[in-house]
């Protein structure tokens, strides 16, 4: 018999994108999960039941009242049955009921029944993507703890282009499995950078930042579960040090700069994740600055380009940095790209209510060359999973142009 790891909900609303979800819902079964599906109606109009019966081996719900439960609570039965909901594809108009706590049809009643983890893969044009009822509606379903899966940027089914996309199948499920559909990163070298920085004023104080470290660190056990033997070059941050991790703790700007370049060459990817300060005292005072004058005068110089140099190498790993930004993040991030030579960079907003330094959560406008991915608001695990996933994707992509 088929061992079953988790019982997973698919709600299937409809969008053009449903014919991804019969792929969906197959590969979850191969990873060993019992399947059971909900549709819209106006799902059925774009792939049957009967496929995903045949797919799952279960009836398909897609009614309010079911007359064949015992007491006709279908909606009740299934959301207690389920551990964890998965709505892909979830159409703007199926995220607005969510956010508005209607329930009109099966999938809506189930999503307010529901008490177990609820994720979302988010279908549709570009324009409904953008617009700021849409928006309003992905954050409140944030703010109560749904998990947002992508969407990604590309042609859509309209012949416009731009973000809406649903994730590709095999992508949703590495997000739910990580180990599913072999290790992305089986084989490969990756060093990471992580936290802050401590740039030394006198014995007793320092210029830093908010950096936690998190999104390093986060991106540093993915790697490793993904199949990657893992460096991690940190600064002094307040994290207990991943398992089966090879960890090089540093202090200054300068000793991740030598860190970083004395191991760069024996890795093929290299992803600075650390918040590096960009100047540092020119001097270092022997003794405490004692408080004479109303103000201090700092001079500053700046400290040596890490990004820059591991790109500039002669046989330089997939080289993607990070960019924090208060403004203009989109143009800030690809003028960094193209000045530094990277492969790819992965953006964020500091400053904000939500995300960045310090927080659990994240979202990053990740750019290449000619092509651009937003990984909505999450929790920085699903984040690093989805973007190494996409430095995986790319490399195999460079690798066989």
């Amino acid at each position: 018999m088929k061992t079953i790891s988790k019982r997973i909900l698919l709600g299937v609303s409809g969008g053009i994108a449903a014919y991804k979800s019969a792929q969906l819902a197959r590969l979850l079964y191969r990873q060993g999960a019992d399947v059971r599906v909900v549709m819209t109606i106006s799902a059925t109009r774009f792939v049957t039941p009967l496929t995903f019966q045949a797919l799952t081996g279960h009836p398909v719900h897609t009614t309010l009242l079911d007359e064949h439960q015992e007491n006709a609570m279908g909606h009740i039965n299934l959301a207690r049955w389920a551990d964890l909901l998965l709505v892909a594809p979830a159409t703007a108009n199926v995220l607005a009921k969510f956010s508005q706590g209607l329930a009109d049809d099966l999938l809506s009643t189930l999503y307010l029944a529901a008490e177990c983890p609820v994720f979302v893969a988010p279908a549709m044009n570009q324009a409904m993507w953008a617009k700021p009822a849409t928006r309003e509606n992905l954050q409140r379903l944030k703010n109560h703890g749904v998990t947002v899966l992508g969407p990604e940027q590309g042609e859509q089914a309209c012949g416009e282009t731009g973000p809406g996309r649903m994730l590709e199948p095999e992508t949703i499920c590495r997000l739910l499995f990580p180990s599913a559909n072999g290790a992305p990163l089986q084989g490969k070298k990756v060093l990471i950078t992580a936290g802050p920085t401590r740039e030394p004023l006198d014995p007793v104080r320092y210029i830093s930042n908010r950096s936690s470290g998190k999104m390093g660190y986060a991106l540093a056990n993915v790697a490793a579960k993904f199949g990657a033997e893992v460096t991690l070059i940190s600064g002094p941050v307040a994290l207990p040090a991943p398992a089966g991790i090879k960890v090089l703790s540093v202090e200054t700007a300068q000793q991740m700069y030598d860190a970083v370049l004395a191991q760069a060459h024996r890795h093929d990817i290299y992803i600075g994740a650390a918040a590096v300060a960009d100047y540092s005292p020119a001097a270092v005072e022997k003794e405490k600055i004692k408080k004479h004058a109303d103000e201090l005068l700092l001079p500053l110089q700046k400290t040596r380009d890490i990004l820059a140099a591991v790109a500039a190498l002669p046989d330089k790993p997939y080289t993607v940095g990070f960019a924090a930004e208060t403004e203009d993040l989109a143009l800030h991030a690809q003028k960094k790209l193209q000045r530094k030579n990277l492969d790819m960079i992965a953006a964020n907003w500091v400053g904000r209510e939500s995300g960045g330094f310090d927080s659990d959560r994240n979202a990053l406008s990740v750019f290449w060359q000619g092509g651009h991915c937003q990984l909505e608001m999450a929790d920085k695990r699903v984040i690093a999973e989805q973007l190494l996933d996409l430095i995986a994707e790319r490399i195999n992509a460079k690798s066989t142009a």
